[in-house]
């Protein structure tokens, strides 16, 4: 039994497809599929129910994979104690970010940070806030970036930046004409909303106390504060967006802003990790590198703001 059949049978369960997991693991599905067979015939037992598709591992083939998942873990958890231990930022990173943040945050620190360290593998992994928690704690996600303090207390929680929400309106919305959005001018009938399970729209629904959200026709799943914006400027009601946003609109975009009445809405930014995490150097080095790569007036949070 070597690790890499451990690899490719961790493989084979994640995408059920012995093709499919061949070519995540860059081998021919012969290879992959030898190596698995070779597996059964020592342990003898079978792993997998191959005469469906896609392919469900067996009783004992799901305990046994568990314990290669363990093992796989640790094995990887001796080489980024060797990588710490020599203060080197390579090997691979899995970032998991949420949606409403990765747009306009990721392309201000990403592609610098992957020139700077090229020996580093990053993948990024745009995720609801349950799921990246979920996967963090599995392992699946090495690092994240949320906007809500975890659930779990197994989860370590870095500070980052605050970041303020603001009204994106059309020209012929009623408010438009407003030099500041109260929250009690913010109604369900006319507003572009992102679809449950979005902290962003938790966080704002809460703090504006927002009516009729439910029966709204405006709110549904697209899922999208993109799309919302351009609905918004083709003329149709109005949209909350983040504060980085405002770094990429343009001066006609810019003029359907408005910023909420004081004390006004702002969530913090946050880098999380398990408390297990080893790769401190790594971690410092991402913190330095996002923080640097916006304003500074976003570091502190502002006695005008509130935080949702």
């Amino acid at each position: 039994m070597t690790l890499q059949q451990l690899e490719y049978l961790l493989a084979v369960n994640e995408y059920r497809h012995f093709g499919r997991a061949a070519e995540a693991c860059n081998v021919t599905q012969p290879t992959l599929s030898a190596m698995i067979q070779k597996l059964e015939e020592e342990l003898g037992v079978k792993l997998f129910v191959r005469s469906s598709q896609p392919v469900y591992p067996t009783t004992l083939g799901e305990k046994i994979i568990k314990k290669a998942y363990s093992i796989i873990k640790q094995s990887q958890e001796i080489k980024e104690l060797v990588i710490e231990e020599n203060h080197t930022i390579s090997g691979s990173l899995h970032l998991g970010v949420l949606p409403t943040i990765a747009p306009y945050l990721l392309p201000r620190f990403y592609p610098q940070f992957q020139a700077k360290y090229p020996a580093l593998d990053l993948r990024v992994y745009e995720l609801k806030v349950e799921k990246i928690e979920e996967q963090l704690l599995q392992g699946d996600l090495d690092i994240a970036i949320i906007a809500t303090h975890p659930e779990s207390k197994r989860l370590e929680v870095h500070s980052l930046f605050y970041e303020e929400f603001y009204v994106y309106l059309a020209v012929s919305d009623p408010l438009f004409k407003e030099e500041f959005i109260r929250t009690s001018e913010i109604k369900g009938d006319h507003l572009w909303l992102l679809d449950e399970g979005h902290c962003f729209r938790d966080q704002l629904v809460k703090f504006c106390n927002i009516k009729g959200v439910e029966s709204s026709r405006q709110s549904y799943n697209l899922g999208s504060i993109e799309t919302f914006m351009r609905m918004v400027e083709g003329g149709k009601g109005l949209t909350l967006i983040p504060e980085l946003s405002l770094l990429q609109l343009t001066a006609y975009q810019k003029e359907l802003v408005r910023p909420f009445a004081i004390p006004r809405p702002a969530r913090q930014i946050r880098l999380v990790t398990g408390k297990d995490f080893i790769r401190q150097s790594l971690l410092y080095k991402l913190q330095e590198a996002i923080v640097s790569s916006v304003p500074s007036t976003m570091h502190e949070l502002k006695n005008t703001q509130y935080l949702v």
